[in-house]
């Protein structure tokens, strides 16, 4: 009896396999930067001659956190791109309201951080959709940014989103501070300030366990940037350097 149970159940598994469409993504590092880059569908920094990076913020809205890291940024007069939870979203969004009352942007980090290893596509397009949704009702018509959790992509996930209109940002290979490990604040900071090139996006988190040390690193990495002629912009900001966005 008991083998004719497995039986069905793995007959039953066979015929339900099809209909999950695993995506079997892969980190960003496998894909032909140079092809992406160049279509404008997927960026990791751009390279210019200016002084000017983004600094991007996942995870968040945070009741603690990005309130202290929003007091920062406008200390020293810096705007950065926030990519949002709808989770967070729902949660605070007086927060969200906040981020784009003092010159913030917001861009698409899924709603509840799923991993994209082996996600079906209905569960990415739900996730991608429902946080959309929630970021019209706060900037309508703006430029559609979506960040993957982990840097997680394949072939079908690109389509599924530049077919929608997204543009993919990511972060420079060289600005990825792994703040999330909390491995120290003069660490944090002195991977961004001995790393820094113009054009760069600078990876960073609000939310998503104790984020004491970004925001003390912030304090550090903000004033002596300024000190090197640097100039705070959001990634829409930046992109208005790329070919494909320029006006």
């Amino acid at each position: 009896m008991m083998r004719i149970q497995k039986i069905i159940s793995f007959s039953l598994l066979s015929l339900l396999l099809p209909l999950i469409h695993p995506l079997d993504s892969v980190y960003s590092q496998q894909l032909d930067r140079p092809y992406y880059e160049r279509k404008g569908d997927i960026i990791w920094d751009i390279p210019m001659k200016k002084k000017m990076v983004a600094i991007t913020f996942d995870d968040g809205p945070h009741p603690i956190y990005t309130p202290q890291i929003l007091d920062v940024l406008k200390k020293y007069d810096a705007y950065s791109t926030f990519f949002l939870l709808g989770a967070h979203m729902k949660k605070y969004p007086e927060i969200v309201n906040r981020e784009i009352a003092e010159g913030h942007e917001i861009g698409n980090h899924t709603y509840s951080h799923p991993s994209f290893h082996n996600i079906s596509e209905s569960s990415l397009i739900d996730e991608i959709q429902t946080t959309q949704n929630l970021i019209d009702t706060f900037q309508l018509g703006k430029m559609k940014l979506f960040r993957p959790p982990g840097g997680a992509l394949n072939k079908q996930i690109i389509n599924t989103l530049t077919n929608d209109n997204y543009t993919i940002i990511l972060w420079s290979w060289h600005q990825d501070t792994k703040d999330w490990t909390n491995q120290g604040v003069q660490k944090i900071a002195n991977h961004v300030l001995s790393n820094v090139q113009n054009g760069d996006i600078i990876l960073l988190h609000d939310s998503g366990g104790n984020r004491t040390q970004t925001v003390q690193a912030l304090q550090i990495i903000l004033p002596e940037l300024q000190k090197k002629g640097y100039t705070f912009v959001t990634v829409g900001e930046l992109l208005q350097n790329h070919p494909k966005f320029k006006r």
